[in-house]
């Protein structure tokens, strides 16, 4: 025992001899890896940048849409080949879309640092049936965004928040938490104004406690402030270079560069039971010049010819939101109400372009083609004063109002339903036959030249109404299928008939003027991560 006690004690300490002998000869000792540290300062899905106090989230969603007798993402049929029905028109439109989203926050003294970021990458087609329309979107490119591997990228928000300042591409003060969503999919409810892209601007936000706070901000009107501002000479009077007689608008779009920016507001109250906010908006309405080209382009009359003053315009509005209803849990009801003056942007708003309208039907009018119903949206008008012996020629502002809202409804935590509608106006005031008012000089312009019905009368203003109902499924957590079926109803104001001239492939012909509507099918599936 004693020999096998010395032979184990003998080798050991011949090991440790043979390893302080080598050790000179072995690799220093590598550091350990920094595996990815949960952040929890700002809720799931943040980690710690490696080597930085710096939290970041990855997220996004992708979405497959298509949508039956409208355009992509539930687009009512309510202009161009669709307003038509013509051979041009397509009878479903589809997107596909990967939204990513970059977030990252970093503690400080001043608070937190925050930056954020969404790219869409995109497909769809464009309606591009018609050759007219091929360069369309984005002028010159189509052929790469709708040939099999093309497409596109979008650009939604993009911001830097700091020590309650916001700056860069962030949605407006003036709009609610929903923006143009209450309880749809679509893109394409109005009656209120719709941020959801965001609009370039700087905003400071105060918080006072107990949910109360106030943002006033700056923001740039080229996007998502404006419609149109019309210069009534064009495309009226043989007094200006070149005209034409057009069939479904008057005048062309004269907006000036951009010389203010939109200020915006609200102030906001959040709780339990709910929201409730108030905004505002003040928003310049300033003309390029007097005389122009058909289509609103300059010629070498333009300088010298003049503009009319710039003009200051506005929108305010009050939103409410009501949670725990009685119906269940989850559900609420959202809804908000918008009166503008010079600004119909806050009225007449989707989450791109606001629309004119221009639809047409059968008709019983003996000797007539078809029923055309249509409603120019614009935030000012104005006929040069040469025109009318000078007289006038001022900016005139058009006044607009909607509401809009809807009813959220969980039936269990799978399925899902809501009901959404709106209504809203568009007003150009005074009378058709006073030249002084912008209804006057709208229907001067809309009228010159054209062959009309005894029982014609001139109104350029319009209603318009949308209700529609969305239910979802949600199989799994974070992945939904849904369908929603919308109307949309256009209350014009002309009576009577006329020999117009639309838009190829449309022909010259007697037109009945009458009331408009039509039904979209829209369904989806999405993925959020």
């Amino acid at each position: 025992m004693k020999m096998v006690k010395s032979l184990i004690l003998g080798s050991a300490a011949g090991l440790i001899a043979m390893s302080g002998a080598q050790a000179a000869d072995l690799p220093v000792k590598a550091k350990a890896v920094e595996y990815v540290r949960i952040c929890s300062l700002y809720g799931a899905g943040f980690f710690y940048i490696p080597g930085t106090d710096t939290c970041i989230k990855l997220g996004g969603y992708l979405r497959i849409d298509t949508t039956f007798n409208g355009n992509v993402y539930g687009g009512p049929a309510w202009s161009g080949d669709l307003g038509q029905g013509n051979r041009y028109r397509d009878h479903f439109a589809s997107r596909s879309r990967l939204a990513l989203t970059v977030d990252t926050r970093t503690a400080t003294e001043y608070g937190v640092v925050r930056t954020f970021g969404q790219g869409n990458f995109q497909f769809n087609n464009f309606g591009t049936g018609n050759p007219a329309a091929l360069a369309a979107f984005p002028g010159g490119a189509a052929n790469a965004l709708n040939t099999a591997g093309g497409g596109y990228v979008a650009v939604d928000q993009i911001f830097l928040q700091f020590a309650g300042f916001t700056f860069g591409k962030s949605v407006s003060a003036f709009a609610t938490p929903w923006n143009g969503y209450p309880g749809n999919n679509n893109s394409f409810l109005m009656g209120g104004p719709d941020y959801v892209t965001g609009v370039n601007n700087i905003q400071y936000q105060a918080q006072f406690g107990n949910g109360v706070s106030a943002t006033i901000g700056l923001d740039d009107p080229t996007q998502y402030g404006r419609t149109s501002l019309l210069n009534l000479g064009v495309g009226a009077t043989p007094a200006v270079p070149a005209f034409n007689i057009q069939a479904t608008a008057a005048g062309a779009n004269a907006y000036g560069g951009t010389h203010a920016p939109d200020i915006v507001g609200n102030i906001r109250v959040d709780q339990a039971w709910g929201l409730f906010q108030i905004s505002g908006a003040a928003h310049l309405v300033n003309a390029s010049y007097n005389v122009l080209n058909v289509g609103g382009t300059p010629n070498n009359l333009s300088e010298i010819s003049g503009h009319p003053d710039d003009k200051w315009g506005g929108a305010v509005m009050a939103a409410l939101q009501i949670k725990n209803l009685p119906t269940g849990p989850g559900d609420d009801f959202k809804i908000d109400a918008t009166y503008a003056k010079g600004m119909t942007k806050a009225v007449v708003s989707t989450s791109g372009t606001s629309p004119s309208f221009a639809m047409f039907g059968s008709t019983g009018l003996a000797g007539g083609y078809q029923s055309i119903g249509f409603g120019q949206t614009a935030d000012a008008v104005f006929l040069p004063g040469f025109l009318t012996g000078g007289l006038t020629g001022d900016i005139k502002l058009v006044d607009s109002w909607g509401i809009r809202g809807a009813f959220n409804h969980n039936w269990d935590p799978y399925w899902s339903t809501s009901l959404w509608g709106s209504y809203g106006s568009v007003r150009y005031g005074g009378d058709a036959l006073d030249i002084l008012t912008a209804k006057g000089q709208f229907c001067a312009s809309f009228n010159f030249g054209k062959v009309v019905s005894a029982d014609y009368s001139c109104n350029p203003d319009f209603n318009f109404a949308q209700v529609g109902v969305v239910t979802r499924w949600t199989p799994v957590k974070n992945l939904t299928f849904s369908a929603e079926v919308g109307a949309f109803f256009l209350d014009q104001k002309f009576t009577g008939a006329a020999i117009l001239t639309p838009a190829a492939p449309k022909p010259t012909a007697v037109y009945e003027f009458k009331d408009q509507s039509t039904v979209f099918l829209n369904v989806r599936a999405q993925r959020n991560f």
